[in-house]
């Protein structure tokens, strides 16, 4: 009788992942045996210990230069050079993140509790709170390493679910608005379903195509095949629109506004800025492992693609009256941006280098203002909860000079004005795609061209709605009701802090996370 051969493990590369998956499970059991007045005093410091711990671990691999050649757990987790940066991103922001929810006042005491009635008024009351939000944001930022890290299809699937399962039951916790916390989780529960499922449904397809889920098989076995077989192009579909939906990408956007709205604000800043990362990273994994014999037939979809989301998010971001509602728009638009760094290859390795470190630069320095403005959002509170109309934000410039100040420069950094790390993120994805189209052999160099002109006008038409805002609040009167300016925690103050700092930082100096984003970018597994 033949043994099954043991499979081989190296958990030493895989220790960041492993590590907060192991807090999540201890939290668990915290949850389970430690008396409740107990709990937070342990998964507060357990959260952001295992968080720190695994960015250790990460820096350890890059800096003794411990980055593997291939990819480990058996040929399904590809932890090269720019899984580690993105894991490395990830980690810093969902650590900051987690200062943000160990604030009071964001999460329901009781989350069975219905809406307004007796039972939640007594929790409220007694001062309860929900301590599985700490466990459960592990997992979510398990999930978010493990999703863009998958070098076969499968294990993406996994890294997806349990990146998404947290998420949304995290959306549904919103201490006040609790009918509008519980939409934005039930309408992100279905949704993301629907996607999780296109994309299983993808998965079968691409694997009776080439019989293999893992990225470069499917890659070799479409260069095998003398015709494109309509079941591979069908399942090529179906894993984009799974893709897409994670990264809000249109016409899959129109879940992002009302989930932005209604999830708890830190909860919010952690998806929009760690759930894009991971999202956009799985998407080059696929589109640039997998389908890189594909180039003709998916670049010209994922163009059309960019340039819609890049439009969508733009213009409807200019109707918007609720600061979080707009927000989320900038996060389609910024997709929209992201995606033309996609489309920024011809498949030289050189190029494909270019365009990915221009990628991986933007997710980072995007990611960080994004949860440094939605702290600022936590602060900005009427009497039901934070003051989400725009029209409450008039004149909070003479109510709170530094506080609308810094926020004003988050905003200014999101539009890509110069001397902010926003402005270098757009640069260097628009010039990634002009290099690109200027390609020998390139037919497509015109209409990159093209999708640069959409990007360039979009971000002149988002500019309007930044700066609509801040004119709002410094030369509009403030409201003799106006809202109130929370005491900050020093958790926030840290958040807004390190945010400021690094979009300033990256904004003179853009050549120290260039240079770090390049040296990843150089050692992505194409095979």
């Amino acid at each position: 009788m033949n043994s099954i051969p043991a499979p081989t493990i190296e958990y030493g590369t895989l220790a960041p992942l492993l590590v907060v998956f192991g807090a999540a499970v201890i939290g668990v059991l915290v949850e389970a045996f430690a008396p409740r007045y107990l709990r937070k005093s342990i998964h507060v410091p357990l959260t952001l210990l295992s968080l720190f711990g695994a960015f250790a671990l990460v820096l350890v691999q890059v800096l003794r230069g411990n980055v593997p050649t291939a990819p480990v757990a058996m040929g399904a987790v590809a932890v090269d050079g720019p899984a580690l940066f993105i894991w490395g991103v990830i980690l810093v922001l969902s650590f900051v993140c987690v200062l943000l929810i160990n604030d009071e006042g964001h999460f329901v005491a009781s989350a069975a509790a219905v809406p307004g009635s007796a039972d939640e008024e007594e929790a409220e009351a007694a001062g309860g709170g929900h301590t599985e939000v700490y466990p459960l944001v592990l997992f979510a930022v398990g999930g978010m390493l493990l999703f863009p890290a998958a070098h076969d299809l499968l294990m993406m699937f996994v890294g997806l679910e349990v990146m998404s399962l947290p998420l949304y039951l995290l959306c549904g916790l919103a201490r006040r608005r609790r009918l509008l916390s519980q939409e934005a989780s039930m309408k992100y529960f279905l949704l993301g379903a629907f996607s999780s499922a296109f994309f299983l449904y993808g998965t079968a397809m691409v694997y009776g195509f080439a019989g293999t889920v893992s990225l470069p098989g499917i890659n070799e076995a479409m260069a095998r095949s003398a015709s494109l077989d309509p079941i591979l192009m069908l399942g090529l579909a179906l894993l984009g629109v799974g893709l897409l939906f994670k990264i809000g990408a249109a016409p899959f956007h129109a879940w992002k506004p009302d989930v932005y709205q209604g999830a708890p604000t830190p909860i919010t800043a952690l998806m929009a800025s760690g759930t894009l990362v991971a999202a956009v990273g799985a998407v080059l994994r696929v589109f640039w492992v997998g389908l890189g014999n594909l180039d003709w037939n998916w670049r010209p979809i994922i163009w059309g693609v960019a340039a819609l989301t890049m439009i969508v998010g733009s213009i409807l971001a200019i109707t918007q009256t609720e600061i979080k509602r707009m927000l989320a728009y900038s996060s389609i638009a910024h997709a929209g941006f992201l995606l033309v760094g996609v489309m920024a290859t011809f498949g030289s390795a050189e190029q494909n280098a270019v365009s990915l470190k221009a990628i991986l630069f933007y997710l980072a320095v995007y990611g960080i203002t994004t949860v440094g403005a939605f702290a600022v959002v936590t602060l900005v509170r009427d009497p039901g909860g934070e003051a989400g109309h725009l029209s409450r934000w008039a004149g909070l410039g003479k109510r709170a000079p530094v506080l609308a100040g810094v926020f004003a420069f988050f905003l200014l950094a999101f539009a890509g004005i110069p001397l902010t790390s926003g402005f270098f993120g757009k640069y260097a994805v628009f010039a990634a795609a002009l290099n690109s189209g200027t390609q020998p052999g390139d037919s497509m160099g015109g209409w990159m061209a093209g999708l640069v002109v959409v990007g360039v006008v979009a971000s002149a038409i988002a500019a309007f709605f930044y700066v609509r805002v801040i004119v709002l609040m410094f030369f509009s009167e403030p409201a003799a009701d106006g809202p109130a300016i929370a005491v900050p925690s020093m958790g926030t103050v840290a958040v807004i802090a390190v945010s400021l700092l690094v979009t300033v930082g990256v904004g003179l100096y853009p050549e120290s996370v260039l240079g770090v984003a390049n040296d990843a970018a150089r050692s992505l597994f194409i095979r």
